[in-house]
């Protein structure tokens, strides 16, 4: 893998309830959030997927319901990017998520804050400003 690209190819956050989750980080992120199509002889899975630009060096991943994968704190930690994630925090409680630390200076390299999804899955947002 050459060093330029970003190492961070998907991700996925683990749900119960499917269009609790989609509003949430639809709300909070202020983005349009797509349900993907899932392979034939898995109808207890069920995907929605953040946006991804062709073409642009990012990373995607999804929102997933499954039987076999359930959500909680204590794992992987997603730091989504913002303009300003104060604006992304503002949003949290009102869609009903958490703030777990508000935003906070991260030195030099910018800015972040802790929160929690409804169902208890924690996540980052990360700013420059």
């Amino acid at each position: 893998m050459s060093s330029n690209v970003n190492p961070v190819n998907w991700f996925e956050i683990y749900v119960e309830d499917m269009d609790k989750a989609k509003t949430f980080y639809s709300t909070v992120l202020n983005k349009k959030l797509e349900d993907m199509q899932v392979p034939g002889g898995m109808e207890d899975l069920r995907m929605v997927a953040f946006p991804y630009v062709d073409g642009a060096i990012n990373s995607s991943g999804a929102l997933v319901k499954s039987s076999e994968m359930k959500p909680g704190t204590g794992g992987t930690l997603i730091y989504f990017s913002c303009e300003d994630c104060a604006d992304e925090q503002s949003r949290v409680e009102t869609a009903g998520g958490k703030v777990l630390q508000p935003k906070f200076q991260i030195g030099e390299h910018g800015f972040c804050a802790i929160c929690m999804d409804p169902e208890g899955n924690t996540f980052g947002l990360y700013s420059m400003k």
